[in-house]
């Protein structure tokens, strides 16, 4: 069962997109700008394309919170879609003739396996929803998260890793050159190669492509004991998985230095346990990435995420109509060149969930004040074991 649950609904070019969480204890201090702060971090990155000067997204808060300060009862949480005004008949809830009509999908993107799978004959009604336009709420819903998380020590920043061909160097970085990176146009901690990255997605520009690449999200302050080896749902890294790989275009997850584990020997990969009288047990590197079988170790936990090039190409692959069966180049929508940048920003949205639903397995609680005073105890059984 989860105890902290999110859903939202809501289409691309709609009137606006919908999210209620469930699970929020009471007294957690909550505003509107908390929650819009991350959402302009959302809209940010060398690469985005021309629906991030149209929308302006800020949050209503529609029930959950009073004078700043959670309730304890869901939060319902809405953000209007500006560009809406030219969709209004297009995207009408009312009954009508269906204008602006996709028969042609895009390879790599929902439109074609949608279509199929809901009956859908305008493959419009498909990727209005498979837009990463959704990730807005999943934010919203974050910031949330954020705000329960970081009154409990926990911080959840995230960084670019590599864009295209281009990539900085690994290294365990802290907490305050991880938030720095959020100075570079392209979210990264490294100049030398933001500059290498720009000039890489300007390339792919100039040649109608697109650009994937990778990302780091870590979590600093966690405590040990997160998670469970006693099933493999409660497994944090498996719940981490399903969470970050449900975002759009993403592909691949490692925890920790994950892939490059498989190359090494043993003795190469494992982290040393270290024992002192006043602080107890800890580990001396982070190469599990926090997590050992399925529970948090009390080192930052260290997920990357794997982004493909985004389907929509302004030169277009081939694709066939599916009313005529003809050949045509592929529909083009509105998009980005790149948004691994802006995918930080969700990629932290969905790992702050995770965490946040795996404080609440473990500490259970109410309200803030009655989470925190469990999690003081814990500390302190786990300083002394």
């Amino acid at each position: 069962m989860e105890h902290w649950r999110f859903v939202t609904a809501g289409e691309s070019h709609g009137p606006g997109l919908v999210a209620i969480i469930e699970g929020v204890p009471a007294g957690i201090p909550l505003t509107r700008q908390t929650i819009n702060e991350d959402l302009a971090r959302r809209q940010k990155g060398y690469g985005r394309g021309g629906r991030m000067s149209i929308e302006r997204d800020e949050v209503q808060i529609w029930g959950g919170v009073r004078h700043g300060v959670t309730l304890g009862s869901p939060v319902a949480l809405t953000v209007a879609n500006r560009d809406f005004e030219n969709w209004r008949e297009s995207m009408s809830p009312d009954p009508g003739t269906a204008d602006r009509v996709v028969t042609r999908p895009r390879p790599g993107h929902a439109d074609l396996v949608g279509g199929i799978k809901y009956g859908h004959r305008d493959l419009r009604n498909v990727l209005e929803r498979a837009s990463a336009r959704e990730t807005t709420m999943r934010v919203a819903t974050g910031a949330v998260a954020r705000a329960f998380l970081r009154n409990l020590g926990i911080e959840v920043y995230g960084h670019v890793i590599s864009i295209g061909p281009e990539q900085v160097q690994a290294s365990d970085w802290s907490l305050e050159q991880i938030r720095k990176a959020e100075e570079s146009p392209v979210r990264v901690v490294d100049a030398t190669v933001a500059e290498r990255m720009m000039r890489a997605i300007d390339a792919a520009k100039e040649a109608g492509d697109t650009l994937g690449g990778t990302f780091e999200v870590v979590a600093f302050g966690l405590p040990v004991g997160l998670g469970s080896y006693v099933q493999w749902h409660r497994r944090l890294e498996a719940s981490l998985g399903r969470a970050l790989l449900s975002i759009p275009a993403m592909k691949a997850v490692e925890v920790g230095t994950g892939f490059d584990q498989s190359a090494q020997q043993g003795s190469a990969v494992h982290d040393a346990i270290w024992w002192e009288p006043d602080a107890g047990f800890s580990r001396r590197s982070n190469r599990a990435g926090g997590l050992e079988g399925g529970i948090t170790t009390g080192m930052p936990l260290k997920v990357r995420v794997g982004m493909k090039p985004l389907s929509t190409l302004q030169s277009p692959l081939g694709s066939f109509d599916i009313e005529s069966k003809e050949p045509f180049l592929a529909t083009v929508e509105r998009s980005d060149v790149t948004a691994v940048p802006a995918a930080v920003v969700i990629g932290e949205a969905m790992v702050m969930h995770v965490l946040a639903d795996a404080m609440l397995e473990k500490f259970g609680g109410d309200s803030l004040e009655e989470i925190r005073q469990r999690l003081q105890w814990w500390h302190e059984r786990v300083r002394t074991y």
